[in-house]
């Protein structure tokens, strides 16, 4: 497969296949095609990962689009302003992201829930116990809320994030929360009570406009006015 991701702030990525070649995608995520893409959907697997792929943000059956007797096209649109990160997952290295990430993938790529395992950065970290999981080999599209940035951190380096501003990271990292010192800070400081602490080592994406900070932003000018 090869691909290219196009236009901004709402960009597609338009695959290239070959004859045999598969996507996964979530149900509803194909923008255009060429004829010979020919889709089948299921569950991908038992119903335990059905229902997983249900709580992490996303349908709980699949879409699986195959190219058959030539070269074929698919393209697949963000749903949201933002970015589409290609991120290359093998054996040994998986990728978490934030829920509802997911895009499309190589059919080598299984998705997964994963749940946070400390408590505290469940409850105040921004991201949820649910997250979703990728593992196997081969290339999966997230969807990225605003622009996105990438930092690579040494074993033992943190990063303190913003609550919602984590999009993804490598399974390696470790995260956690921390209190904003100050009982002034907290209450007049505009950023809430806690934030995401993220340790090495391992790659971290952070983006710049979750949507519950866009849904604030515009909240404002979207009702009518008598």
């Amino acid at each position: 497969m090869q691909y290219e991701i196009k236009g901004t702030p709402l960009p597609v990525v338009i695959m290239t296949l070959q004859a045999g070649e598969k996507i996964k995608t979530d149900q509803g995520a194909m923008s255009w095609m060429s004829p010979n893409m020919s889709m089948s959907t299921n569950a991908g697997g038992s119903i335990g990962k059905a229902f997983g792929r249900m709580f992490s943000g996303e349908s709980m059956f699949q879409n699986v689009y195959t190219c058959q007797g030539g070269p074929g096209l698919f393209a697949a649109a963000s749903s949201f302003p933002g970015e589409i990160l290609a991120v290359q997952v093998a054996p040994g290295r998986d990728f978490i992201a934030q829920k509802s990430a997911f895009l499309a993938s190589e059919e080598g790529v299984e998705m997964s829930v994963h749940f946070q395992k400390k408590m505290g950065a469940g409850f105040f970290g921004g991201e949820g116990f649910i997250l979703q999981k990728f593992t196997g080999n081969g290339i999966v599209f997230l969807e990225i809320d605003g622009s996105v940035q990438e930092y690579d951190l040494a074993a033992g380096q943190k990063m303190v994030v913003d609550t919602g501003n984590l999009a993804a990271m490598e399974a390696s990292v470790q995260v956690d929360i921390q209190t904003v010192q100050g009982l002034g800070n907290k209450l007049f400081g505009g950023e809430g009570f806690f934030n995401t602490v993220l340790t090495g080592p391992g790659k971290i994406y952070l983006q710049t406009m979750p949507r519950n900070v866009m849904a604030g932003a515009l909240a404002p000018y979207l009702g009518g006015n008598s």
